[in-house]
């Protein structure tokens, strides 16, 4: 039975004409379950982006930013038009394959303390990415960063709670910005992402404020796909935004280790 309610989601593009209908098509094509509505805010893209999904997809609201506002100020620029119950933040290289938003309303209908739902990050061939799930310290970050392959280190294992049971939701403070499913009215009353950070840990940054006034869950039980491409590890200016976020991160909440 479809919801009576409205649900919205965001898209943050920049330059990604190339890749984001493939995002687009599967966020409108498997949400079914609840009346939807999703907003591009497109940071300034050179290559067509925003006259592209205009296009393309009549019904979804295109923003334009005037300049790279980055991830976090251009998700914020929709939260002045927001009237749906829940809210969902999409990067512009997630895919869904089930309806996988209204499984999250059924869960937070049911749970009216939860303000922020993470779902499973899979990569397209299946395998789980290795996420943090605790607030970031020191030697979370540094084990996160360094490590290589499948198999977990005990650093990871307990950074991305791995050893916790997989067949229902858990609480978490940490997770990952590609895919979080927000109770809108917690989304708001936060004032969105801190704008501080431009790029990288400003998911950190608002799981963890929301922790404190709602239950912050990981759920392992519903997956989307994640075309990850590990920008800060190939690019050195993706790579000074990034260590820049992990100093801001710490000032901010104190460092530890």
């Amino acid at each position: 039975m479809m919801k009576d309610y409205t649900v919205s989601g965001c898209i943050v593009t920049y330059n990604n004409k190339d890749k984001i209908a493939r995002t687009i098509d599967s966020v409108l094509s498997q949400t079914t379950g609840v009346p939807f509505h999703l907003y591009v805010v497109d940071n300034a893209s050179t290559d067509g982006t925003a006259d592209f999904i205009r296009a393309r997809y009549p019904d979804v609201t295109v923003i334009d930013s005037d300049k790279n506002r980055g991830f976090g100020a251009g998700h914020n620029q929709v939260l002045p038009l927001l009237d749906s119950k829940y809210h969902v933040v999409i990067n512009p290289d997630i895919l869904l394959e089930s309806d996988v938003i209204t499984r999250l309303c059924d869960y937070a209908d049911a749970h009216e303390a939860v303000g922020l739902l993470s779902p499973q990050i899979r990569f397209e061939d299946g395998r789980v990415q290795m996420l943090g799930k605790r607030s970031p310290t020191v030697r979370y970050l540094g084990s996160h960063w360094f490590h290589k392959g499948d198999a977990p280190s005990k650093t990871m294992t307990e950074y991305c709670m791995l050893d916790m049971p997989q067949d229902r939701p858990f609480p978490i403070t940490n997770a990952t910005g590609c895919f979080m499913f927000f109770r809108t009215a917690v989304f708001c009353d936060l004032g969105g992402f801190d704008e501080r950070f431009f790029m990288y840990l400003e998911d950190c940054d608002i799981a963890r404020r929301a922790s404190l006034q709602s239950e912050v869950l990981h759920d392992p039980t519903t997956s989307v796909t994640h075309l990850w491409e590990r920008g800060s590890k190939k690019n050195k200016k993706l790579l000074l935004i990034h260590v820049q976020s992990i100093l801001k991160y710490f000032l901010k909440w104190g460092i530890r280790f």
